[in-house]
């Protein structure tokens, strides 16, 4: 499965929280997130756009990274 990196601006446990919220209602991804770094590692088969979409339902300024 292909792997990416994403720039999320999180700065709390709410912040994390919401991209794992949205992430699993996505469904189909496996996820790290790093909340210090403020960097989320998505595995999936889903496009880097549909990704980034799912991330800016959060409200939080999203930005792609690249492959990991």
């Amino acid at each position: 499965m292909p792997k990416h990196e994403f720039s999320v601006d999180m700065t709390c446990e709410g912040c994390s929280n919401a991209v794992s919220r949205v992430l699993n209602k996505l469904g189909g991804v496996e996820f790290d997130i790093d909340l210090p770094n403020k960097k989320v590692c998505i595995n999936s088969e889903h496009s880097v756009d549909i990704l980034l979409e799912t991330l800016e339902k959060t409200g939080k300024a999203v930005s792609y990274l690249g492959p990991k």
